[in-house]
């Protein structure tokens, strides 16, 4: 299989069941969540009050100004940091709330950061192989068969053997969704896992990550500053506010799965959008007035 999705897999793929419904775990339930920094002292909130469902299967599309408190939501439901008020679940189980502020970080929450985080000494097969390696749950003849069906899915044969080094910063991407998915987690948290990418990389990418999730079905908390990036993903787009971070407005994008890049072109995304642009360019200008700066 080449890098990119070519027809021929566009066909393949659409045999596929792409719907959400049949997809039963990765439900995220975010009920009233309050952070703030350093509460004796300077007090700054950068969540509030945010409630947002998630159903399982979703790609939830989180898209807000910088600063915003996008980042310290994904951060709490991966618990890498505590929440002041409120409560996460996921599956109906209590990931943090009132007597358990913060969550245990765990297999069934990935994170893909916006700067990877492969091993550069280990070859992409070996860091593909490395989560379930380290569990020790599996022979190591199952878990390398394991990845290497898994790259060959998501059109990574021949890069086995490679280095991160040695391969494209796409192809990079690439190897670490495909690591990630090795743990069988309920969610992928992906942090603009594109952000450094130029344009053509980046909608290669797009269409490939779109044929791992039909493949594997997971539910994707996705953030990006990326409007068009967006739409073109996701089934819900989640439109936060300046900070602090609370949902502005939630648009469905109800433009079937499948998708490739031809519905870029097409009446209904520009629709969709319009719908969203004016919400975004308003939180922008809010937050380029209070100077914020980071993610």
């Amino acid at each position: 299989m080449s890098a990119e999705m070519n027809q021929d897999t566009i066909a393949d793929v659409t045999k596929v069941d792409v719907t959400k419904a049949a997809v039963t775990k990765g439900a995220i339930k975010i009920d009233d969540v309050v952070k703030i920094y350093d509460p004796n002292g300077a007090a700054v909130m950068a969540v509030d009050h945010c409630s947002i469902d998630i159903p399982a299967g979703e790609i939830c599309m989180i898209v807000g100004p910088s600063g915003c408190g996008k980042t310290t939501l994904l951060n709490a439901i991966a618990g890498f940091h505590d929440i002041t008020s409120g409560s996460i679940h996921l599956d109906g189980e209590l990931l943090c709330g009132p007597e358990k502020p913060q969550a245990e970080p765990g297999s069934d929450r990935i994170v893909v950061f916006q700067n990877g985080a492969l091993f550069p000494w280990k070859t992409n097969l070996e860091n593909v192989a490395f989560g379930p390696m380290m569990a020790g749950k599996l022979g190591k003849k199952e878990i390398y068969d394991k990845a290497r069906a898994m790259m060959a899915d998501a059109g990574l044969s021949g890069t086995e053997n490679n280095y991160p080094g040695e391969v494209s910063s796409g192809l990079r991407r690439r190897v670490e969704i495909v690591r990630a998915l090795m743990n069988d987690p309920k969610v992928l948290l992906f942090d603009e896992p594109y952000r450094a990418l130029d344009s053509l990389t980046k909608s290669v990418m797009h269409e490939a990550l779109l044929e791992i999730y039909y493949r594997n079905k997971v539910t994707i908390f996705f953030i990006t500053h990326d409007l068009e990036e967006a739409i073109f993903l996701g089934h819900r787009l989640i439109i936060m506010s300046s900070r602090p971070c609370k949902p502005k407005k939630i648009v469905e994008v109800d433009i079937p799965h499948p998708r490739d890049y031809s519905v870029l072109t097409s009446q209904r995304f520009r629709e969709i959008m319009g719908e969203a642009k004016g919400v975004v360019h308003e939180e922008a200008q809010k937050a380029f007035a209070a100077g914020e700066r980071e993610g």
